[in-house]
């Protein structure tokens, strides 16, 4: 925005919370709002387990003039795993089949603690650093109207003419912000990152053909390169959550650490995924959800004896629609809350233990069992079932079930 069509002072916003990275885009996006809505910037930090060191981010948000009582770094990650990723996993849900949904579930946490902050700190509105053409904005944004409704909201990628990284760059040393030297020139290609994920796409990633480049990945070994000899361990489920790995008790964020853990150390969790934005378009990206590949199977493998029939396909009838609400960034909707509520209650009996292969890229179920087993070998034995199972019943039911096929039969001949 020209000089000469900058806003009034003020222009009914005093004081901003930025979710801010301490990256280039946040740390311009900051200078930015001081300049263009003169007001006062508020940063928030969230460590979701993205791996990286967040004091430089405090540092920025200092050198840019923000107050010390309005610097907000705050870890987050057991309270992530524990209140939104073990929820979303419950369902099964899969994005479009595949997609593990991790940049997804983090949006509506960061959005969460953003308005708590607001509300703290008394401001005017919110920023964010989306672009206008991803799932982003939209996630944060109905994340914080869904929580404070008359909140006002500064997406710069909407508003701005920086359209270009070169731009950026520019702004950037005109205003003495640092550049990192892996920033200069076009990026490669743009990553997210939290304990569940980490999420690759742009530039090198952007043909659809060409294979994804093995320096795009950061979580993973090349699964040909992985130990030639399998990895056995187990996973202790209670009420549909995970508590322990080969008998180990831990926390929902140590549990899925540990899982990343092996997941890196075998290969496991690599996606390459063409998918349908909610904005419209096609996107291509690589994901990599080491812990959160085994850990979704893990989960199937203590339902599979623990879930009645009914109960297991109606979840699976569901999951896709609840996969779609979090995509979408419907995680404060009523209907999602809705489905969480039936998902849960289908959990009460999913306990027990599920022992995993894991072996160059794959994850094997190779043991379940649980308290609450509805698999019955007396009745499902090939030897003699001591009159367990009469199988002189199925001649009936095979034939009310085939009564209008042969009648639709006879019709037709």
């Amino acid at each position: 925005m020209s000089d000469s069509n900058k806003r009034p002072a003020g222009d009914g916003i005093n004081r901003v919370v930025l979710a801010y990275s301490g990256g280039l885009d946040t740390s311009v996006i900051l200078k930015w709002l001081q300049q263009e809505y003169q007001c006062e910037v508020v940063t928030f930090t969230a460590d979701l387990g993205q791996g990286e060191e967040l004091e430089p981010a405090r540092q920025k948000a200092r050198a840019a003039g923000v107050k010390e009582e309005h610097i907000f770094i705050d870890d987050l990650r057991e309270e992530f795993v524990k209140d939104y990723v073990f929820p979303m996993m419950r369902s099964n849900a899969l994005y479009e089949g595949l997609y593990l949904l991790g940049t997804s579930i983090a949006r509506p946490r960061i959005a969460k603690r953003q308005i708590e902050i607001a509300k703290m700190v008394g401001a005017d509105a919110v920023s964010h650093g989306a672009t206008g053409k991803g799932n982003d904005q939209v996630r944060f944004e109905l994340g914080y109207y869904a929580l404070q409704p008359d909140i006002k909201v500064i997406a710069p990628w909407r508003e701005w003419d920086l359209t270009s990284r070169t731009a950026l760059i520019a702004f950037a040393e005109q205003h003495q912000i640092q550049v990192p030297k892996d920033k200069r020139g076009e990026s490669p290609f743009s990553t997210d990152a939290n304990m569940l994920h980490t999420s690759s796409e742009g530039k090198v990633l952007e043909d659809p053909w060409e294979e994804v480049p093995d320096f795009v990945y950061s979580r993973t070994v090349n699964p040909e390169d992985a130990p030639d000899q399998p990895e056995y361990i187990t996973v202790d489920f209670e009420r549909g959550d995970g508590v322990a790995i080969n008998g180990v008790a831990m926390s929902p964020a140590t549990l899925l650490e540990t899982l990343n853990g092996y997941g890196r150390k075998h290969g496991i969790g690599r996606l390459d995924l063409v998918e349908n934005r909610f904005v419209g378009m096609k996107s291509r990206g690589m994901y990599e959800t080491p812990g959160g590949t085994i850990y979704h199977l893990a989960h199937r493998g203590v339902e599979q004896i623990t879930l009645d029939r009914g109960a297991a396909h109606l979840k699976d009838e569901l999951a896709p629609r609840y996969a779609e609400l979090i995509y979408n960034g419907f995680w404060f909707s009523p209907e999602r809350e809705m489905l969480q509520a039936a998902i849960n209650y289908s959990q009460e009996k999913v306990t027990g233990t599920v022992r995993l292969k894991l072996y160059k890229g794959g994850v094997y179920i190779v043991g379940r069992k649980s308290p609450y087993s509805l698999y019955s070998e007396k009745v499902v034995t090939f030897e003699d079932d001591a009159g367990a199972y009469d199988q002189r019943d199925a001649a009936g039911f095979i034939k009310l079930n085939a009564l209008r096929l042969r009648l639709l039969g006879r019709r037709d001949i």
